[in-house]
């Protein structure tokens, strides 16, 4: 794994890369996740600050544990990525404050938990992890991911849902209404709701520019 794209904190990326990801064939939360995720991390930093080596941890770790997006336990895989990364940084000889911190910046960054982002540094991380599932990286992740789950592009029969519920599971098009149109409006930092808003847009124009191409537009 490259610890040199994760400066100014290169020397405690190459501690907690080892730890990082399980063992498994996820394309959307992988080490380019990590990368993506820290770059707007960086980003956000820069007008927000925080506690870089708590935001790295964080970064580095919150995705620790590998919970399928269909699965049951899929709510829980924060707490359980949180859980780990305080045994890790445990044995690390980390101080039980900056653990913590660590935790629950890692508990807080998921969709699925709804936990409110406490600290500046959980809601930097929340943000910089929402911001790649919007914009372009959104929908190549959402498709990528419907790929993987066995899911239709779209219901041909309805495909705006108008006469049946939304359904995600079954069809992709839909999770753009269930999720990722509404991920602008919950942002915590300036910065990030800035971002998000950029993001947003190109998420939309490409939704229309899609409707336009299957016909319903």
């Amino acid at each position: 794994m490259n610890r040199e794209f994760f400066t100014p904190v290169a020397a405690l990326a190459a501690e907690l890369l080892p730890h990082a990801l399980e063992p498994s064939d996820d394309g959307a939360h992988d080490l380019a996740h990590l990368q993506r995720v820290w770059h707007n991390v960086r980003t956000l930093h820069e007008e927000e600050g925080g506690y870089l080596e708590v935001l790295l941890a964080a970064v580095l770790l919150h995705d620790c544990v590998a919970v399928e997006k269909n699965s049951p336990l899929r709510a829980q895989a924060s707490r359980l990525a949180a859980d780990k990364a305080s045994a890790v940084l445990a044995e690390m000889n980390w101080p039980e404050e900056k653990i913590t911190a660590v935790a629950h910046a890692i508990e807080a960054h998921s969709f699925s938990a709804n936990i409110t982002p406490r600290s500046l540094e959980a809601k930097i991380v929340q943000d910089a992890d929402r911001l790649d599932s919007l914009g372009m990286l959104g929908v190549a992740r959402t498709f990528y991911i419907a790929g993987r789950m066995g899911s239709a592009l779209y219901d041909p029969q309805d495909p705006e849902a108008k006469q049946r519920d939304y359904d995600d599971k079954r069809f992709c098009l839909d999770h753009f209404q269930t999720k990722l149109l509404h991920l602008a409006d919950g942002f915590q930092t300036a910065a990030g709701q800035r971002l998000a808003q950029i993001r947003h847009q190109r998420l939309k124009g490409f939704m229309e520019q899609f409707k336009e191409e299957i016909g319903i537009a």
